[in-house]
């Protein structure tokens, strides 16, 4: 199996026009689709995916506790701009050595980070 890239990240929600506008307007996202299934564009090669699980006969069941990564230019920078918009994180900002993280979560409490990676690959 060859797999070309990652197309788009699911998240589940409880509810599409609240979480729309959380991530369109609180994290600043460029919205590509709309109505039951909206789709924000994460950079240049991915998509974050909003869905509503009982769109699909499925309950939902809890949010990711899994951190989807964001890479951000200034994870600093990025931090303060989102807790003036009264995003709160889960906790300090980390610096693991080789990048810097910050970890908050969404409407749902699906858990998002913001990343970057400042030491060069070994």
């Amino acid at each position: 199996m060859i797999v070309e890239r990652t197309d788009f990240v699911s998240v589940p929600v409880t509810d599409l026009e609240r979480s729309t506008t959380w991530y369109r307007e609180t994290l600043g996202l460029e919205q590509t689709g709309v109505g039951s299934w909206p789709e924000f564009r994460l950079g240049e090669n991915a998509f974050l995916y909003l869905v509503d699980p009982t769109n699909l006969g499925q309950e939902f069941h809890g949010p990711h506790t899994a951190p989807i990564a964001l890479r951000v230019p200034d994870v600093a920078q990025a931090r303060t701009e989102l807790e003036a918009r009264d995003v709160t994180f889960l906790g300090e900002t980390f610096d693991t050595g080789v990048c810097h993280m910050a970890l908050f979560s969404d409407p749902d409490g699906n858990v998002l980070m913001l990343h970057r990676r400042y030491a060069p690959k070994e």
